[in-house]
């Protein structure tokens, strides 16, 4: 029994270490995260659960992908990489042009076109931050003398996307009432819609 507490001590500070990472690292301002905070602000929690959610399973795909080792297999593959990041790039810029010309939030009818859950995994799976980001977090925590199974690892860190996730769609959510301003919700959409393309610029140069 006694034995048995260092054990389960250092399992728990393994976990939290765990967490830490995934906040860090994952957690950062990304394609992904500020595609979700700028879609929130520009269009309302409703309309952008559908694209927040593509986002969301296509990381978490992205987490599987990596765990299985599948990873380092594709990154092997001549061209595949540059065929990637070219991919993102121009939805990025696409969404970056549809948050920037989203009209008020007031103005906002059943015709008004919205980023759709298709959007987002696709977003989240070409995403090159994120593959990066998930490796650097789950071979570091594999790495690691632990106690944690390759499951915990893997259902922590879908946890934690999801979670990160939604922090990010609330923060643009929080945007929303300033939007029914139509100078403010320009101002606004303009200033996601080129952050969201600075961080995509910054990702790539990493």
């Amino acid at each position: 029994m006694a034995g048995g507490v260092p054990g389960e001590a250092q399992s728990w500070q393994q976990l939290l270490a765990l967490i830490l990472a995934a906040t860090v690292v994952m957690g950062s301002p990304g394609p992904a995260t500020i595609s979700v905070t700028a879609v929130g602000a520009a269009f309302g929690l409703r309309p952008s659960l559908g694209y927040a959610s593509g986002v969301v399973l296509g990381t978490i795909a992205v987490l599987l992908v990596v765990a299985a080792g599948i990873f380092g297999m594709l990154a092997s593959v001549p061209g595949l990489a540059p065929l990637l990041a070219i991919a993102s790039a121009a939805y990025i810029l696409y969404l970056a042009f549809k948050i920037a010309t989203a009209p008020p939030l007031a103005e906002l009818g059943s015709t008004a076109t919205k980023p759709v859950f298709l959007g987002g995994f696709m977003l989240a799976v070409a995403n090159p931050k994120a593959y990066v980001a998930i490796t650097a977090v789950f071979a570091g925590a594999a790495s690691q003398a632990d106690t944690l199974s390759v499951s915990i690892r893997l259902l922590v860190l879908a946890t934690m996307i999801v979670a990160i996730h939604v922090v990010w769609l609330l923060a643009g959510t929080a945007f929303a009432r300033f939007l029914r301003n139509a100078l403010a919700s320009r101002i606004i959409n303009l200033a996601f819609a080129a952050t969201l393309v600075l961080t995509t610029v910054l990702a790539a140069l990493r």
